[in-house]
């Protein structure tokens, strides 16, 4: 797992969202930056702290001219009773044979329980307009995520 880092260029990518639309990476870029961030799976305790987290942050993203793109494994009927139940306000992404997270390098070998499975680590990543990942988030917890990324948007 070679996980992209500040300066890299991210993968250009078109991936249907829970509505069944494409969003195609390229045209999100042209408004501005993109949070792209990385989560195992839909409705699970974890991954719903994180997104309600940036739900509730996306006003101030909105305002920083930030756009937020969840990308998981789920399948898009899945993302859309999350998206749903959660009232999230951004596009989740169905990556289902993680093309787009081995392109980033956030798909690899985990450990859960004793149990050894290939997923999807919990990663996101600041690109902006040109194409470049500007910020590798790696260190966070998922309650803090978005605070975490708003700290850091408010240094730059």
């Amino acid at each position: 797992m070679k996980t992209l880092i500040a300066g890299d260029t991210a993968p250009l990518f078109e991936l249907q969202n829970q509505n069944e639309q494409t969003i195609s990476l390229k045209e999100c870029l042209a408004k501005g930056p993109v949070l792209v961030y990385f989560y195992p799976k839909a409705s699970t305790p974890g991954c719903t702290v994180q997104a309600c987290g940036l739900r509730d942050s996306i006003t101030e993203l909105n305002e920083l001219n930030i756009t937020v793109l969840g990308i998981s494994p789920d399948p898009v009927k899945k993302l859309a009773r999350f998206a749903e139940k959660q009232a999230l306000n951004f596009s989740l992404l169905s990556d289902e044979d993680h093309a787009i997270a081995d392109a980033f390098g956030v798909w690899g070998e985990k450990k859960f329980m004793g149990k050894v499975y290939d997923g999807i680590h919990r990663l996101s990543f600041l690109v902006t307009e040109d194409g470049k990942v500007s910020h590798l988030f790696n260190k966070f917890k998922t309650k803090e995520h978005h605070e975490v990324v708003l700290n850091h948007l408010k240094q730059s």
